[in-house]
């Protein structure tokens, strides 16, 4: 890729961040309830992604995504450690793809604990896929204007004849 000298790229201060250091059961056995509780800071940073479609304007919105999944992490640790162990080696052990049915018991545990301690209910089923307005206090980015081109060809005139197709019109169902 070739890149100008006008082209900003973050230093590596800027890019590092602590990770979330965890195991893909773990992070499963703990999404539902990290979902809705750092909801507000993942709509914050999809909407700058979608809303400026470059990566470097969202690195702030990004850190902060990685921070309230720390902390959320952390919190559970604190509060829910050996129920979220339970569920966690459950959904890692009894079955190869994660399931989460074969876990009900130990998930209800968990879930349990993580309401009653952190006061997260667990997300019912479809509430990820609603459709949610997010308000943000970050400025709208300007409309980019269309490029008009000075030696476009002009449109033909709203008057002007239009014969019918000599053997038919390809869209015969618009009729």
């Amino acid at each position: 890729m070739v890149l100008t000298n006008d082209v900003y790229l973050p230093n590596d201060e800027e890019l590092t961040v602590p990770e979330v250091n965890l195991s893909g059961p773990a992070l499963r056995a703990g999404a539902f309830h990290l979902g809705k509780a750092c909801e507000a800071e993942n709509n914050e940073f999809m909407l700058c992604r979608q809303e400026l479609d470059d990566p470097r304007a969202c690195i702030a919105e990004g850190k902060a995504v990685t921070n309230c999944a720390l902390e959320f992490f952390r919190k559970v640790k604190k509060s829910c450690a050996q129920e979220f162990t339970q569920y966690a080696n459950c959904l890692d052990k009894s079955s190869g793809d994660l399931r989460f049915e074969y876990c009900r018991k130990t998930q209800g545990v968990y879930d349990k604990c993580v309401l009653d301690n952190l006061h997260i209910e667990r997300p019912d089923y479809g509430y990820f896929t609603r459709a949610k307005v997010h308000a943000t206090d970050r400025p709208a980015p300007p409309k980019q204007e269309k490029t008009v081109y000075p030696d476009a060809i002009p449109k033909l005139p709203e008057d002007y004849p239009r014969p019918e197709a000599k053997y038919g019109s390809r869209f015969h169902w618009l009729n």
